[in-house]
Order: structure tokens, then sequence, then C-alpha cells
């Protein structure tokens, strides 16, 4: 468990993609997700886009009722920084994005919106924003509109960890200082999803929660058997595939004290006590470099 809960190369994105898709559950089959969406030829391309396909549908979640046909999502992670100009370069891509249409005006400006996401309050960005006279407006707990002449689209920023704790848990525990909590209230959630790509979105978010705060996962499971259940249930795949990895560095092991033993009481060369070891050609070369 220990090594699966390593805070190495943490990727936020997959994480957040598969909690914006979570949040949005209510309203499934009536939004199209389309990650990393491409702008160009060239790399390009917004974190990303949702479609609402029906214009007469209500989006239960209040951070979807800011959402017309077309919106355009940008997520910062922890350790990104906000500023001004990460709000043009969202901008810059909806209206890129408006500019791709087959035909003129296919995708209409006022179909447009613009929702940032990011955990921790962004002072100087609504600083900014301010000076340039847009207003901000605090519309739902953590979720900020933004209006002025300035502004080009209808806009929100959302400030994650101010967001409702009893229902946006999944947008929450992506953090590297998650709330026991919020923790408890995601993986109750969590364990009572059946269809595989609500559990996968899931797992995704998991996935990058365990990695960004460890310590707290693991005291959570060393206390709350239930809870230390959920979450084996939750990473099963995860358990497994550590447990199929261990394993084999375990036989690995082995065999490599059985070649330094064979080499030292038969004075024989590597690939001599490989060779009596009936170990695979093809393996041979990983237990020369560790000898």
């Amino acid at each position: 468990m220990a090594d699966i809960l390593e805070a190495v190369n943490i990727r936020w994105h997959p994480g957040f993609y598969g909690a914006a898709e979570l949040e949005f559950l209510s309203n499934k089959g009536d939004l199209e997700f389309q990650r990393e969406f491409n702008l160009s030829k060239e790399p390009i391309r917004m974190d990303l886009l949702i479609i609402k396909k029906l214009a007469d549908v209500t989006i239960q979640n209040e951070l979807g009722h800011i959402f017309k046909k077309f919106n355009v999502v940008e997520y910062k992670n922890p350790d990104d920084a906000l500023s001004i100009d990460d709000y043009y370069k969202t901008v810059g891509y909806a209206c890129i994005y408006k500019g791709l249409g087959e035909t003129v005006d296919q995708i209409p400006a006022g179909e447009l919106t613009i929702s940032i996401f990011r955990e921790s309050y962004p002072r100087e960005l609504f600083e900014a924003m301010k000076n340039l006279g847009l207003e901000i407006k605090e519309r739902y707990p953590g979720i900020y509109y933004i209006s002025g002449k300035q502004a080009m689209f209808d806009t929100q920023v959302v400030v994650t960890k101010q967001l409702d704790k009893k229902t946006h848990s999944t947008l929450r525990v992506l953090s590297k200082h998650v709330k026991e909590e919020d923790v408890r209230a995601f993986i109750e959630k969590a364990v009572q999803m059946s269809e595989p790509g609500d559990r996968n979105n899931a797992d995704a978010v998991l996935q990058v929660s365990v990695s960004a705060n460890r310590e707290i996962y693991e005291a959570i499971r060393r206390c709350d058997k239930a809870m230390c259940d959920a979450l084996k249930e939750l990473m099963k795949e995860d358990f497994e595939k550590q447990e199929r990895e261990t394993r084999q560095e375990t036989k690995q092991e082995t065999l490599l004290e059985a070649i330094r033993n064979l080499m030292d009481t038969m004075k024989c060369s590597a690939e001599q006590a490989m060779a009596a070891l009936k170990i695979p050609d093809a393996d041979r070369g990983k237990y020369i470099a560790k000898l």
C-alpha cells in the first residue's frame, strides 16, 4: 500500500477530468465531455470542452448553471499560478474555438462560456480583474461569476476548496492538503457507483488524491476497517498490479541469489549459471545488469 501511495509526478489533470464528469453525473446523458480538445493541428488545446446537447436541459449541479451550448474549461492544479494572463489565455481558447466552425457563426459567441477551476482563492487575479472594470460576484459558495463590458463571454471562476462539502467532495479531494471529511465523503460516494465509466472516473480522482495525500489515506486505512475495505475495492486493480510487481521482484531477487551462489560454488560464469537455471535468453540481460 505504501508504494501505491507514493506522491511522485502527480498528474492532476486526469483526476480533474474524472471529477468534472462525476460532478455532472445527474446530467451525464445531456453533456458531452471532450478532454484536451485540440484547437489546431499544432498542440494548442483547451483542458476540457463540455458541450450541452440540448438547450432546454437544466443542469442540476450549480457548477453548470452558467452553461450554454459550448463550455470551455481551464483547470489549474494546486502548484499552478493563476494570473490575468491565464484568464486571457482561456478567453483566447474560446475565441479560437469559435473560429473553428465550418460555417460563419456556427459557434455563436452568445453560446460560449468560460469556467476556470483552482483550489485556492485567486486574490491577484481578482484584483487585476477589478482594475480592468470587471465585476466579481460570488453566486454560490466558491463559484464567482465575472461580468462587465470587458468580459467577452459569460465566465465563472471556481475555488474548489470553498465549494459545498456535502455535494462537491469529488473536486475538494483534488488537493495537496485534503481534509479527512472530504476523503470519507468521496469514498462513500465512489463505492456506490456501479457503471464502469463512473468507476473509472472515480479511480482517476482517487489516484491523484492518494498520490498527493499519502499520510492521511494511510491513517484512514489503519484506523477504519470499513474505509480500508472501500479503498481496496476502489483501487482493486492497483493493488493487484502492485502484488504482481512484488511477486515478480521477489522472483528476480531469488534467481539473482541463485545465480550468485552457482557462480561462487561452481566457479562458473554468469552465462553458465543462468543456463543451468534455465533462465530464458531474453531475460538474461536484466540479471547480468544487476550482478
